[in-house]
């Protein structure tokens, strides 16, 4: 929504923005220095899981991500907090302090935020992080041949629906909030590191879009189009069941009424399948492009930090359809 209405107004022209809101990216660049530059994202919810301590923990981590999804370390962050006037305020601290485990974890200090009273509670952080200017990873760089690794699963959207209609089933609940309360961290530092600094072309993480979504975003910031093999995409436990019981997320249902328009299916896929690439996801994953040489070691070398990865589809000149999905 917010990128449709800035679309429409003036731009300012600086020369130190390196990364906008031009491109749908994950997180804004602004150079402050020859090798510093800034990164600057936030983002805020509702809760999505009963636990306050672990909403917290899952907002501080969703927040993060778009640093790491930049290439960047995160440095400080504010936190962002909406909560009911009559509510307890224990509920909140719990929030807090889960949100601050996540934020130690990260090396990332909170030097402050902003509180106002909401009739539903909302929580989230505006987080800055920095970057070399010469090692932003944004996603338009993927270059035909390049192959597409995914980290953890899809499913947090339609598990979370299960879980608020008292449907999910406690392994399902417990996977995804392992997936979501892991940080991006050792998977960004993986990728951003010498061995595959020449090799990685485009990073973004994937969330509210959902996987169509932001690699729809990498087609077209790089000017390029994607095949994804469906069977590859690391699903959560439940995530399917969940589709074929009907517990689809109203984020779903508008990534694919804008999205899906791009993509051509092989008769193959099933419909369960074709759903869950267009789950929004909380805290999700990383989409990397890497050169097709040197994919099987960046797999090889995330799964020895203990990152789970997949090799998901492979980068194409710009053709018609955008996405395919075999």
């Amino acid at each position: 929504m917010l990128d449709l209405v800035l679309g429409k107004l003036a731009r300012q022209h600086d020369a130190n923005v390196l990364v906008g809101f031009d491109k749908a990216d994950d997180a804004g660049v602004y150079q402050i220095s020859p090798d510093s530059a800034l990164v600057q994202t936030v983002d805020f919810f509702t809760p999505i899981v009963d636990d306050p301590y672990t909403f917290g923990q899952i907002a501080a981590v969703n927040s993060l991500s778009d640093v790491y999804a930049m290439g960047g370390r995160p440095l400080t962050a504010l936190a962002l907090v909406c909560f009911p006037e009559n509510a307890d305020v224990a509920i909140l601290e719990q929030i807090l302090a889960g949100g601050l485990a996540k934020m130690i974890e990260a090396g990332c200090t909170v030097v402050g935020g902003h509180s106002i009273r909401d009739p539903e509670t909302k929580f989230g952080y505006s987080v800055t992080g920095m970057v070399h200017p010469q090692r932003v990873l944004s996603n338009a760089g993927a270059r035909p041949d390049d192959a597409l690794l995914f980290t953890k699963a899809l499913g947090t959207g339609v598990i979370s629906t299960a879980i608020k209609k008292q449907a999910a089933q406690p392994d399902w609940i417990a996977a995804a909030t392992e997936s979501m309360t892991t940080l991006n961290r050792k998977a960004a530092g993986v990728v951003t590191s010498a061995a595959f600094q020449n090799a990685v072309h485009a990073l973004t993480d994937v969330t509210g879009f959902g996987l169509i979504g932001h690699a729809r975003e990498v087609a077209l910031a790089s000017d390029v189009s994607l095949e994804i093999h469906s069977r590859r995409v690391p699903l959560l436990p439940g995530a399917l069941e969940c589709v074929r019981a009907g517990h689809i997320p109203g984020g779903l249902k508008a990534n694919r009424d804008f999205a899906e328009c791009m993509v051509q299916y092989e008769d193959s896929v099933p419909q369960e399948l074709r759903t869950i690439l267009f789950d929004p996801q909380t805290a999700g994953g990383l989409l990397i492009a890497v050169a097709a040489a040197h994919a099987a070691e960046l797999v090889a070398v995330l799964s020895a930090e203990g990152v789970t990865a997949a090799f998901i589809g492979t980068v194409h000149h710009r053709r018609a359809p955008l996405i395919r999905v075999l």
